[in-house]
């Protein structure tokens, strides 16, 4: 490994950088923007041997790693197993890393979960604390849906109906989300990042509606508004950012045109 290496930015090359989830949606862009940076990727997923909730396996895979991206996810709306997960997993990569030499944490979380009352949010709201009580210098990144998230909402429910949320959103793209924290990873640890938000606010309902008419798809809508503050919070401007904010480039049409158009 050619450690004395660097970019021109003064980047060094050749680190091993460990990517949490890195099979997943954003950490497959991790990892494909890892390599396009010179740098050399450690996947940690149960299909190279890494059990995340047991920590199985980590010891091994953190070997010589400087940095960790945990962009792990469990799928769930219960609140219980939410925080159990991140919890765990949370747990287990800081202290595998501080006994590997870890010298950075990056966490990828959601912007809005301090403020909607979703029982998937209680478990990133338990990662975020528990990587800020931490051993190790950190970094977390609050980014706003992914223009991914349309396609996931109308994928959950077969059909013939299409239950969608009401909600507003800033999506951005996922590949803009992996470049972003590569970027941060890369960077010296720096707490609680400026948030990342898409181009654009836009319509939840209006998302599906749209990405439907790109796949030729005839589904019936219907859109529902979650009871109480939650719903509340969600058709308002809960899950939009404030303050400081990172924006990407890629709107959702674009995004649309780019994926849906080739079969994505």
């Amino acid at each position: 490994m050619t450690y004395d290496a660097h970019h021109e930015d003064g980047t060094r090359l050749g680190m091993r950088v460990a990517v949490a989830g890195g099979t997943g949606l954003v950490g497959r862009y991790v990892v494909d923007e890892l390599v396009a940076a010179g740098q050399e990727p450690v996947v940690l997923a149960r299909s190279r041997g890494v059990d995340l909730v047991t920590g199985a396996g980590l010891d091994a895979a953190l070997a010589g790693v400087e940095a960790v991206v945990d962009v792990s996810n469990v799928t769930t709306t219960s609140a219980k197993k939410s925080r159990a997960f991140f919890d765990s997993v949370s747990h287990h990569l800081l202290d595998a890393g501080a006994r590997a030499g870890v010298r950075h944490h990056v966490a990828l979380s959601i912007v809005g979960i301090d403020r909607v009352g979703l029982g998937y949010y209680q478990g990133k709201l338990r990662q975020e604390a528990v990587v800020q009580g931490g051993p190790t210098p950190w970094t977390v990144l609050r980014a706003t849906q992914f223009h991914e998230f349309a396609q996931q909402t109308l994928d959950r429910i077969p059909g013939p109906l299409a239950v969608v949320p009401r909600m507003r959103t800033q999506p951005v793209a996922a590949r803009e989300v992996g470049r972003h924290l590569v970027r941060l990873a890369l960077a010296a640890p720096q707490g609680m990042a400026p948030e990342l938000a898409g181009p654009r606010v836009e319509q939840m309902v209006d998302m599906v509606r749209r990405l439907l008419r790109a796949r030729h798809q005839r589904r019936p809508l219907l859109p529902v508004k979650l009871p109480g503050a939650t719903g509340a919070a969600m058709t308002g401007d809960g899950l939009l950012p404030t303050g400081q904010c990172v924006r990407g480039s890629q709107t959702f049409d674009a995004w649309l045109a780019e994926n849906v158009a080739q079969g994505g």
